[in-house]
C-alpha cells in the first residue's frame, strides 16, 4: 500500500513540476452518482476533496513519504474509540473516505474484522486507486446506504461490533437520515454489550444543541471530545457505563507508544472528553421527521 501511494505521488510531482506550481494540482475529477470527487495534489499530500458550490472540503488526506502518519486532525481524534475499549474484536465504519481510519485499525489490531461502508462506489474506487487501500479477508467493503445496512444486519443473527464508527460525510454535512434519534437507536441494537460508539461531526453548526440532544436520547451520557486543531468533535458513547478518568489515562499511556507513528498524541486526549452539556438541552433531537432540512428552513 504504501509503496503505491508514494510512487503515485512522484509520478504527479514531476508531471506538475513540468507544468508550472500551484497550492494544488486536481489529479483526478469525478461526478458520481452522489457528488462531485476530486483527487487534489499539494506539496506534501494527497487528498480527497468533495466538491461544493463554492468551496471544497477535504474528505481524506496522505502524506505519501509517510502514510502511516494521519494528516487530519478528526482522524487522530476518532482513535479515541481505543480509549473506551482497548481490543475491539469487530467493528463497523461507515464512510471510507480515503481508507484512513478502517486501514489503520486493520494495522494496529492484527485480529480484528472491520466491515466498511460506503454508499459511493466512486469514493471506494478512488481510495483503491490513489490511497493504496485494500480490502482483505479482515477488512470488507459493503457498498451500501448505511441505514440499509445497518437495519439489514439488525435482522440478520448473530452480527454485532464492539466499536462503530460513524463518519459519513458528504459533500458539506452527515445525510439527515444518518442523524436521527431513529437510526441511532438502530446502530445502537447493533453494538455488542459494552459497545463503543465513536461519531465525527462539527465542534459548532446550527445544528449542534439538535445533534447533541439527539445522541444523548439515543445513549445517554457521552464524552464530548474537542480539540484546539481541529473543527469537529468526536461524541463517544458506550454501551453500560463510561470509564472513569482514571482508566481512560491508563489506557492512553499503554497506546501511546504504539500511536506515535500515526501522530495521534492520545496521551492528551483524556484531559479533553468533556461529560459536561455545552448545548442548549431543551432543544429537539433530530428525529426522521425533524430533520436537519427542515432546520435549514426554520432557523
Amino acid at each position: 500500500m504504501f509503496d503505491r501511494v508514494r510512487f503515485l505521488f512522484a509520478a504527479t510531482a514531476v508531471a506538475i513540476a513540468a507544468h508550472g506550481s500551484a497550492d494544488f494540482e486536481v489529479l483526478h475529477r469525478e461526478k458520481s452518482l452522489y457528488q462531485t470527487l476530486l483527487i487534489t495534489r499539494e506539496p506534501s499530500r494527497l487528498c480527497l476533496r468533495f466538491a461544493l458550490r463554492d468551496a471544497m472540503r477535504n474528505q481524506s488526506c496522505v502524506d505519501p513519504e509517510d502514510p502511516r502518519r494521519m494528516v487530519l486532525p478528526y482522524a487522530r481524534m476518532m482513535m479515541a474509540t481505543l480509549l473506551l475499549d482497548p481490543s475491539p474484536k469487530r467493528m463497523l465504519v461507515v464512510g471510507l473516505g480515503g481508507g484512513t481510519l478502517p486501514t489503520a485499525f486493520a494495522r494496529l489490531l492484527p485480529k480484528v474484522e472491520v466491515d466498511v461502508v460506503e454508499i459511493d462506489p466512486a469514493v471506494v474506487a478512488a481510495a483503491r486507486q490513489y490511497f493504496g487501500f485494500d480490502a482483505t479477508d479482515r477488512l470488507r467493503v459493503h457498498v451500501s446506504d448505511a441505514r440499509v445496512f445497518v437495519k439489514r444486519a439488525l435482522a440478520s443473527s448473530g452480527r454485532r461490533y464492539d466499536a462503530i464508527l460513524l463518519d459519513a460525510y458528504g459533500g458539506d454535512y452527515i445525510p439527515e437520515h444518518l442523524m436521527t434519534v431513529e437510526f441511532l437507536r438502530e446502530v445502537r441494537g447493533l453494538l455488542a454489550p459494552s459497545g463503543v460508539l465513536a461519531a465525527n461531526t462539527f465542534a459548532t453548526s446550527r445544528l449542534y444543541d439538535h445533534e447533541s440532544q439527539t445522541y444523548r436520547e439515543a445513549f445517554g451520557e457521552f464524552f464530548n471530545f474537542k480539540t484546539p486543531a481541529s473543527g469537529n468533535r468526536i461524541v463517544l458513547a458506550r454501551l453500560g457505563a463510561l470509564p472513569a478518568a482514571n482508566l481512560l489515562r491508563d489506557r492512553a499511556g499503554r497506546w501511546e507508544a504504539r500511536l506515535r507513528p500515526y501522530g495521534v498524541p492520545i496521551r492528551t486526549y483524556p484531559a479533553r472528553m468533556s461529560l459536561k452539556a455545552d448545548w442548549d438541552v431543551s432543544k429537539r433531537a433530530l428525529t426522521d421527521q425533524y430533520s436537519p432540512a427542515n432546520l435549514l428552513r426554520t432557523e
